[in-house]
């Protein structure tokens, strides 16, 4: 006879932090445990749709293996076995991408990579971008030029700090700079010098909104109270570079912004210039995928781009989104329904959603 108190001992305090996960059906909590029902036989995941049963026929089980030596079968509709192959998955690609990280010269071949973790070329390609977002050549980039950043900013020359990112050639170098730096990598190492900033500050409704732009695009959108402060938080990131106002020729690039945020969908056509790890790029092309009027947890967002658990990293990633209203962090809650956080100010998140959801009643 299937009996809750084979389950694992839980201290009160346990067993309800659990239990309040069953009910919110939060995806947090997949992985970390499952819940069993003594009256179907049955165990879920936390987040499954199914309706709840009754407090009393709950027991709760570290994982898979546990609930079915109780007794218990998964469950047909969340399928709570595919968390544990999940989590051993997860747990190779960490190895390849530290295999990545760890690699001196070049990125290691996809052959190199399968053989570390036993697993084929193809099937490591595909399951390493369910992961990450990105294919492991992107994250190979992307950590030389993390590795370059780190280099140039520190205020190494530029051919050391192109051979310490792995990066073989001078023309390589200069061929990844744009999209790796905005600039090139003697003008990042001087903190900009050189490199032309336009900004504009204009009034909204949201209050006052700085836009700024390199040749290559937009790489700053900002909401704040005072002009003063968005323009020196701008030239601090960028000490040396030549930021300057230009009103009249912004204006049409600000009317742009602002006609996405009156219809509540950017414009994607906006050149964009912003410079980002693998796992930022991907939240924030997330965040731009959610429809407006709606909004997703920090841990939806974590489930969606393939990193379960990682709802803390999602929400520093939306911290540090370069461009308000262009990349709709605002889309992004807790997952008790608060507003949680927002880098300009949550009064202004609110506003935000309220006319969004406005928007679409209509």
């Amino acid at each position: 006879m299937l009996d809750p108190v084979s389950s694992p001992r839980l201290t009160a305090g346990a067993a309800a932090g659990r239990w309040r996960a069953v009910l919110a059906r939060d995806p947090a909590a997949d992985g970390r445990f499952v819940f069993a029902v003594r009256s179907t036989g049955i165990y879920c995941r936390p987040s499954c749709p199914a309706r709840r049963p009754r407090r009393d026929q709950v027991s709760f089980y570290g994982g898979p293996a546990e609930a079915e030596r109780a007794g218990y079968r998964a469950c047909r509709r969340c399928h709570p076995r595919e968390d544990s192959m999940h989590d051993q998955q997860a747990t190779l690609i960490r190895q390849a991408c530290d295999f990545i990280e760890r690699a001196p010269d070049a990125p290691p071949s996809l052959a190199a990579l399968g053989r570390h973790i036993g697993y084929s070329p193809y099937h490591l390609h595909r399951m390493f971008r369910r992961f990450t977002g990105v294919t492991p050549r992107q994250y190979a980039e992307a950590v030389r030029g993390r590795r370059l950043r780190g280099g140039l900013g520190a205020g190494a020359p530029v051919t050391d700090a192109m051979l310490e990112a792995g990066i073989g050639s001078a023309s390589r170098l200069y061929e990844r700079a744009p999209r790796e730096l905005g600039m090139t990598p003697a003008a990042f190492r001087r903190g900009g010098r050189g490199v032309a900033v336009r900004c504009t500050v204009a009034r909204t409704p949201l209050g006052l909104l700085l836009v700024a732009t390199t040749a290559r695009g937009l790489c700053a959108v900002r909401l704040g109270d005072s002009a003063a402060e968005l323009e020196a938080g701008l030239r601090s990131e960028l000490p040396r570079a030549l930021v300057t106002r230009d009103d009249a020729a912004l204006a049409p690039l600000v009317r742009r912004v602002l006609a996405g945020v009156a219809a509540a969908r950017p414009d994607p056509r906006l050149p964009l210039d912003i410079r980002a790890t693998a796992f930022q790029r991907r939240v924030w092309q997330a965040l731009r995928a959610i429809p407006p009027g709606e909004t997703r947890t920090y841990a939806e967002v974590a489930r969606v781009i393939g990193r379960p658990g990682a709802a803390r990293a999602v929400g520093a990633a939306c911290a540090r989104n370069p461009l308000a209203l262009v990349i709709p962090c605002h889309r992004v809650v807790r997952g008790d329904g608060g507003l949680g956080g927002y880098a300009w100010g949550v009064g202004r998140k609110r506003r935000l959603l309220q006319r969004e959801r406005a928007a679409g009643s209509r």
